[in-house]
């Protein structure tokens, strides 16, 4: 098939967030079989070098600006200026973040090459991107939604659980979030989402949709099993540290964890490796025995350094790359109901491949027990790396979306 990609966010390197990480090896599965077009907008720190790697992996890559930054308006202009863009997205249907994302260009393309017939299928990688499928455009192409992360959904549990900074706005915001998502699900011929449990929640907005889970994987040449348990007391937590769900995690474990856990352990260490960490993240370090590192060159000798990796989030929806990559790294893990969702970690019949974490007190339960009992961390280290071979490698989650793609009716 001729397939144009639609993704706002440039996916190279894959190591930026899990959205680049989905799109980039959903796009390095589908290049062996099919010619892919790839569209996408250019960030500052997207390189020059970043651009030449990504173009080996496809046909042709075409590249749009992100629009300019609106100017910061003070007082009555402000205020102005923001209600005037709430009541164009309210008029339109559409969130102010996508709204602010949005190419002309890149819908006038998209536009030329259906009326031209120069793809068979169209795939948006991420929800934001089906703002420029057309509901006529079924009747010539496939067309297919690949949702990271629910906009609506994802809202509405930042607001229950406290964390949304504008809660007000977000009210306002859900009538709008969900229009345009049910909108895509009516429109497009296959919605795919990382999570049954997602796919339960949005078929609640679009009862006829064709919607398919299709969970997140890992390379397992970038991360390999470990070799040794190297003991020690020392704590990890990775992900890109300019992401609201991270810096949160991170802080409720430093300011409400870490204290309790150093009367108990001194010399417990917590790195928080990732990129981009904001002055937030960066303040952090001031704790005792915190470690900020920001970029680091191997994501995955800093896994297999690690006594546990914490995956303590408080927000979000759909498995984790940091929850995978960790396990296949046979790193043992302990998180939260949102860190470990989407994966059978306990339960009858089922090895154990996680402990499961919500308080202060059971994280510290928890690490403890993982601190004192190398036969534990071993159980959960190959029991982790099992389930991930077994089930969460890119490869198969390329095959179903290829299929996904193709149509199950075909």
């Amino acid at each position: 098939m001729n397939i144009l990609m639609i993704s706002s966010t440039f996916p190279y390197p894959p190591s930026r967030s899990g959205t680049e990480v989905r799109t980039f090896n959903l796009v390095k599965a589908l290049q062996h079989n099919h010619s892919i077009t790839l569209v996408a907008q250019r960030s500052p720190d997207v390189s020059d070098r970043d651009i030449e790697e990504l173009k080996n992996l496809v046909e042709d890559l075409i590249i749009f600006p992100l629009p300019p930054d609106e100017i910061p308006l003070q007082g009555i202009a402000g205020i102005w200026a923001k209600g005037r863009r709430f009541l164009e997205s309210l008029i339109k249907g559409i969130p102010p973040n996508v709204l602010h994302r949005y190419s002309p260009e890149i819908q006038a393309l998209v536009d030329r090459y259906v009326k031209e017939g120069k793809c068979d299928a169209i795939t948006c990688e991420h929800s934001a991107n089906a703002v420029y499928i057309r509901p006529q455009f079924r009747d010539r192409v496939r067309t297919l939604v690949n949702v990271h992360s629910s906009m609506y959904w994802g809202t509405i549990n930042y607001i229950k659980m406290g964390a949304s900074e504008n809660p007000q706005r977000d009210r306002l915001y859900l009538p709008i979030l969900y229009r345009y998502e049910k909108h895509y699900c009516d429109t497009c011929d296959r919605v795919v989402v990382t999570t049954e449990d997602d796919a339960r929640q949005l078929q609640q907005l679009s009862p006829n949709a064709k919607i398919e889970a299709i969970p997140n994987g890992v390379d397992l040449e970038l991360f390999p099993y470990r070799s040794t348990d190297p003991g020690g007391q020392n704590l990890i937590f990775v992900g890109s540290m300019d992401l609201t769900h991270n810096i949160d995690a991170a802080r409720f474990f430093v300011l409400k964890v870490l204290p309790q856990l150093r009367e108990k352990y001194p010399d417990v260490t917590y790195s928080i490796i990732g990129n981009r960490p904001t002055p937030e993240v960066l303040a952090l370090a001031e704790y005792p025995g915190v470690i900020v590192t920001g970029r680091v060159p191997s994501m995955v000798e800093c896994l297999h350094q690690a006594t546990v990796c914490v995956v303590s989030l408080q927000t979000g929806f759909g498995i984790k790359n940091k929850t995978i990559e960790a396990m296949a790294a046979g790193v043992p893990v302990i998180g939260s109901d949102r860190g470990l969702e989407g994966l059978e970690i306990e339960g009858d019949k089922i090895p154990l491949r996680a402990l499961r974490t919500n308080t202060v007190e059971e994280y510290i339960g928890a690490i403890a027990r993982l601190f004192s009992d190398p036969d534990l961390r071993q159980t959960l280290s190959q029991n982790g790396r099992q389930l991930i071979e077994q089930n969460y490698t890119w490869k198969g989650a390329g095959q179903k979306y290829e299929q996904a793609l193709r149509g199950n009716d075909e």
